[in-house]
């Protein structure tokens, strides 16, 4: 990607960063909002965009922000500013055609993003990242016709779990020692999307089918993902694999929860699925796939260090107290306190990140010592 990727200037790359970084602070506020967190609310419905300004406006320009470096094409860059920009809309006007709208167009411009991607190496781990970015149009198409973020859920959690899917396919092709691997996530991908859609049309049958369509993901992912082996490894190799096993576990919990249950829209089930995909399996991919991912988008280091699994660890022990006795037991002050904790180590993260990579950034100016 190296080539690639200098096509595209850094100080193009920061204002987007930026944007998705504006979007992440703006997004774990709103979530303080709805856990009562005494504090000062905004003028604004903050609140009510909480899911799309998390999963779009900052997960999803990381994503386009990487896709658009991988192309090394400075159009592409469209997209996630479109992305930001549509988050910093939502989060002055609340939920409108504008910021929505914006969402779409960014959605629209990954699409063709990986419509040229496809053109140099077309491939199923693509096509997977290709459902990802359909099932971000299809949420914010829904959004726009005044469904209700909770009715769209699904679909925001087809977009990280197909992307990171097709990603982690990428990345275990060399090491796969089943030749039909990669049709069996296409096919457990198309159960997914069908079960999706089917809660579109059909909430109370749909919700079953996209609980064991995520099972079948989550089951391919802990048969075939090369996780299994480096989490024997160490340093980085063993820190990326305890985060990816722990993610699948969430998202196995979530399969369960929506296959037994069905589609939910509110309540302590509601809680426990929205924040086992998007916290327990989205930000604990995002924690240990920064130390590879940021240096390639903002040619910083980021070094691994052993303190990256203070954050990783808060962030997996909180939610379990969160889900087990927040809302399994209907404990409010736990689940509250432990919400509290879940930012905290999403701020613990980025700070521990920004020390190491400015840390680093330092010690590579330094002038080598004259050899005697």
């Amino acid at each position: 990607m190296g080539n690639a990727a200098s096509r595209v200037p850094v100080a193009w790359r920061l204002p987007v960063l930026l944007a998705g970084g504006l979007a992440l602070i703006a997004g774990l506020y709103a979530g303080l909002l709805l856990l009562a967190v005494p504090m000062p609310a905004p003028v604004g419905s903050l609140e009510r965009v909480h899911g799309p300004v998390m999963v779009f406006g900052f997960a999803g320009t990381l994503i386009g922000l990487e896709r658009a470096v991988a192309l090394g094409a400075r159009w592409a860059l469209l997209g996630p500013a479109c992305s930001g920009a549509g988050a910093i809309v939502l989060i002055i006007d609340g939920p409108g055609p504008i910021g929505y709208g914006l969402m779409m167009l960014a959605a629209t411009i990954l699409l063709v993003v990986y419509r040229s991607l496809w053109q140099r190496q077309p491939g199923i781990a693509l096509l997977a990242q290709v459902a990802g970015a359909f099932a971000w149009y299809a949420s914010t198409l829904l959004l726009l016709a005044g469904f209700t973020v909770a009715e769209t859920v699904p679909w925001l959690a087809v977009f990280v779990i197909a992307t990171i899917a097709g990603e982690r396919l990428e990345l275990a092709h060399v090491g796969l020692r089943a030749a039909n691997a990669p049709q069996l996530l296409l096919a457990a991908l198309l159960v997914l999307v069908a079960g999706a859609t089917a809660t579109t049309v059909s909430p109370a049958a749909g919700g079953h089918l996209f609980g064991f369509g995520l099972l079948a993901v989550t089951g391919w992912l802990a048969v075939f993902d090369v996780a299994r082996r480096t989490v024997h490894a160490t340093g980085l190799p063993r820190y990326i694999a305890i985060g990816l096993l722990a993610g699948y576990a969430w998202l196995a919990l979530a399969g369960l929860l929506w296959a037994g249950g069905g589609t939910v829209l509110d309540g302590p089930r509601y809680d426990a699925v929205l924040h086992a995909v998007f916290l327990g399996f989205t930000m604990s991919m995002i924690f240990v796939h920064a130390p590879v991912i940021l240096p390639a988008v903002l040619r910083r280091p980021l070094p691994y260090h052993r303190l990256l699994y203070v954050p990783l660890a808060v962030l997996h022990v909180s939610l379990l107290v969160r889900i087990g006795a927040g809302d399994g037991l209907g404990a409010e002050p736990v689940w509250r306190w432990a919400g509290v904790v879940n930012v905290a180590a999403v701020v613990g993260f980025a700070g521990c990140a920004a020390g190491l990579s400015l840390t680093r950034g330092r010690a590579s100016r330094r002038p080598a010592p004259a050899l005697s």
